[in-house]
């Protein structure tokens, strides 16, 4: 099949929403795992290891006897480490289904630790690496000597762990390989005889997105209703009394900030050195969430395509605007036309877009949207899917975590509902409208929450943790994902909160910038804080 373009300096003629799969397809801190092993790797493994496998196996120890269903009994709880991986324990423990009802059942969770090398311990820095529904525990198997400083790794013991609905913690469930390749790449012709924003288009969407949820809920049973943060907050909790430190130290990225942010603030009194890095707002709805990520990819785009147009070998041409039109040509082709891979799977807008947003993460995986932007034109989807495998967590055919499933029953619990046909037209018209690359795409987010099986109940409040010793809140002003103002917004929030802004592009800043790797790692180390701002660059 032919691949789409348009003809240079022409304006593409545009659909005014995606009318195939995925509809309600929604970013919120979309892949944060991905994003931070992009940032730590110079190749995308799924592309150059010809789709070997990389065996992580945490088999843990025994679980300890099932708790007496008290908090008391969870917090006692003596995890049987087991010798894993290289210089690695593996752990499982008990946590409540319902925190609410400790005693009406139990899940489990998994952890791994790589003990402090030396001697003057300052207790157990715990680690999220973001999503929601990215493994901590492969993050710590896989990355830990890249992504924990030797200094902070002699100090502290480090631990990583899946929480509740991801990986290997009693893990949210969808459906197999199969089940999942539909959910992601299938195209629906249905839909695309439908007027797009129509009642029936959304009606159609709202089916597809039900039987979904009703599939994860028949796989999963009850725990699909206990996987939200509040519920793996109280987990931290336990987990910080099972090592047995009086305060929580915590590395959080990402979506792991708002987790971190919501534990300061339910447990103030029990914060040690917490670092926040690519920083949430507590306080934004899926609208705004939807908005400004939308807003930020479409900029990160763009400072790509402005690189790009300085070298010869660029696979675009023209000026930046022309370059931006070409793209979203490109997206607008495979919307109406899908390119089929040859392995039989369909890229469609979605995917594309999903390839599209994956590299811009971080610059120094930007090359591979030359790949990309070289292929599509020609009719190739397999580089398309390659990266979009990438993000998904996908290789060879297999799904090799669960990542996407619990990303979706973790926001949609997270997130109050407020589904409203006349607001999501009006906001699919506003993102298409400051994001004329890719906003289009994005709307009708709603939808897929709209039809869960399990009602979202957390307020999206604003969180001070009074009282709180100070907490390290990290923000780059050029994150895509995580847009500097959110990291603004929460140091403001908190009472302690203490702002370190990066200079750059990308999405997290530790390990990045050498001022803010000094700046974190004082912190954890002797707990100082700079006075100010550093300000820091690369």
């Amino acid at each position: 099949m032919s691949g789409p373009g348009a003809v240079e300096g022409d304006e593409p003629e545009r659909s005014a929403a995606p009318r195939r799969r995925r509809v309600g397809k929604i970013l919120v801190a979309a892949s944060v795992a991905t994003a931070l092993v992009f940032g730590g790797c110079t190749a995308l493994p799924g592309l150059l290891r010809g789709g070997e496998e990389v065996a992580l196996t945490h088999e843990p120890g025994e679980l300890p006897p099932l708790p007496d269903g008290t908090l008391a009994g969870f917090q006692a709880q003596q995890p049987d480490w087991n010798e894993c991986d290289v210089e690695m324990q593996c752990a499982d423990v008990y946590a409540p289904v319902d925190w609410e009802d400790p005693a009406a059942g139990a899940l489990t969770l998994r952890l791994v630790k790589r003990e402090a090398s030396g001697d003057a311990k300052l207790g157990t820095l715990f680690v999220n690496p973001g999503g929601p529904g990215a493994s901590g525990a492969d993050y710590i198997a896989a990355a830990i000597d890249s992504a924990i400083p030797a200094e902070i790794r002699e100090a502290y013991d480090v631990i990583g762990w899946d929480p509740r609905g991801v990986g290997a913690s009693s893990p949210v469930s969808c459906g197999g390989a199969a089940e999942m390749d539909d959910y992601l790449f299938g195209v629906d012709d249905g839909l695309g005889a439908l007027e797009a924003g129509s009642d029936a288009w959304i009606d159609a969407a709202l089916a597809e997105a039900a039987a979904f949820g009703e599939r994860c809920a028949a796989e999963t049973g009850e725990r699909i209703g206990y996987v939200d943060t509040m519920s793996t907050v109280r987990d931290l909790d336990m987990l910080r009394a099972i090592v047995g430190d009086d305060r929580l130290h915590y590395l959080g990225f990402s979506y792991g900030t708002y987790l971190g942010a919501r534990y300061a603030d339910a447990y103030p009194e029990r914060v040690g050195r917490l670092v926040l890095d690519g920083a949430m707002d507590p306080t934004t709805s899926l609208a705004d969430v939807v908005r400004e990520q939308t807003l930020g990819f479409e900029a990160a785009l763009r400072v790509y395509v402005q690189a790009c147009l300085r070298r010869d070998d660029c696979p675009l041409s023209g000026g930046v605007d022309e370059a931006m039109a070409s793209i979203g040509a490109m997206l607008d082709g495979v919307d109406a036309a899908p390119l089929t891979g040859s392995d039989g799977r369909s890229v469609a807008a979605s995917t594309l877009l999903t390839a599209i947003i994956a590299p811009l993460y971080t610059q120094s995986n930007w090359g591979y949207l030359d790949d990309l932007f070289a292929s599509v034109p020609e009719g190739d989807a397999d580089v398309a899917l390659a990266l979009a495998d990438f993000y998904y967590d996908r290789e060879g055919g297999a799904y090799r975590s669960n990542s996407t499933e619990a990303f979706s029953a973790i926001n949609c619990l997270d997130y109050p509902r407020d589904f409203d046909r006349d607001r999501m037209r009006a906001e699919a018209a506003e993102l298409d409208r400051i994001a004329p690359t890719i906003g289009r795409f994005q709307g009708f987010g709603d939808i897929s929450c709209e039809a869960w099986p399990v009602p979202g109940a957390q307020e999206r409040r604003a969180v001070t943790a009074a009282g709180a010793a100070p907490i390290l809140v990290v923000g780059t002003t050029g994150d895509p994902a995580t847009p500097y103002r959110w990291a603004e917004s929460l140091a403001e929030q908190l009472d302690s909160g203490v702002l370190v802004s990066y200079r750059g592009e990308g999405h997290t800043a530790y390990g990045e910038s050498s001022c803010v790797d000094e700046t974190v790692d004082a912190y954890l180390l002797t707990g100082a804080v700079p006075a100010d701002d550093p300000m820091c660059t690369a």
